[in-house]
């Protein structure tokens, strides 16, 4: 439990369309943070199967941290939170987890989508090898699953990452700023993916920093800032107002700030 004389955030949370049945993510005073250093503070929130939803805020206002403990890396200092198992949930951070340099095809770097319905020692069967291919195709990168990943482009290995997701065929999908430093016919192509996933029913959580982006492609938008959290519909919650209130609330992280006394979740 979080001690009671911490802070108590500010949450406003608009009004979302009734969905049936149990949310798919629900949080509850969740408090997020590093070494005892909290980063998302207090955050109380449900999110539909189903739903698009865009993570914005300055830096360091916890976007990535909540990402890590919704993809179940980053257990909670307080509060609750209840999500899909971890292998069940598709994750892209920033930075990939696999050195481009490491001897492996595409293909079977796409393959490790699969490793969830594998496990260690099985072998790919052709309904996996035929997943593989699908998901190549639907990235573009027909002809490409003998090519070592080590000779993609930027915008290549974006797409053989979001084709290692399809692959996977997860439900609830969370991607930490999915679009940075990739060429714009490419961003084009993979948010058109999105568009794909949102008609299958699919939950997309997604870190973005381009506000237009969001608001072309987004419904429904979380604006963090530590102490602050807005959620709801988008032309609601990305206003100039809420921008500007998160900026001066942002916080740069600091080695020398008093250690949360919130004892870990259990």
């Amino acid at each position: 439990m979080i001690a009671r004389n911490r802070p108590i955030a500010i949450v406003l949370q608009h009004q979302t369309p009734a969905v049936s049945g149990a949310p798919l993510l629900s949080l509850r005073d969740l408090t997020l943070g590093h070494d005892r250093h909290p980063a998302v503070h207090h955050l109380s929130l449900d999110i539909a199967a189903g739903q698009h939803v865009a993570v914005v805020g300055p830096n360091g206002a916890g976007k990535s941290t909540l990402l890590l403990a919704l993809a179940g890396r980053l257990a909670p200092m307080g509060g609750r939170l209840v999500a899909p198992p971890p292998d069940t949930v598709g994750w892209l951070s920033q930075h990939t987890e696999v050195d481009p340099s490491f001897p492996v095809t595409v293909a079977e770097f796409v393959m490790l989508g699969r490793w969830h319905r594998l496990g260690p020692w099985r072998r790919p069967r052709d309904t996996d090898r035929a997943a593989v291919h699908d998901a190549l195709h639907a990235v573009g990168l027909d002809g490409f699953a003998a090519r070592p990943i080590g000779t993609l482009s930027g915008g290549q290995w974006q797409r053989a990452r979001f084709a290692r997701l399809i692959a996977q065929d997860a439900r609830l999908i969370l991607l930490d700023e999915p679009f940075a430093a990739i060429d714009t016919r490419t961003t084009d192509e993979l948010l058109a993916l999105m568009h794909r996933w949102h008609a299958e029913g699919r939950t997309v959580i997604a870190v973005l920093h381009d506000h237009e982006q969001v608001r072309r492609h987004f419904e429904t938008t979380l604006l963090l800032a530590r102490h602050r959290a807005v959620f709801g519909p988008t032309r609601e919650v990305l206003t100039d107002a809420h921008w500007r209130d998160a900026l001066q609330l942002r916080e740069a992280f600091d080695d020398h700030a008093p250690l949360c006394d919130a004892a870990p979740a259990a």
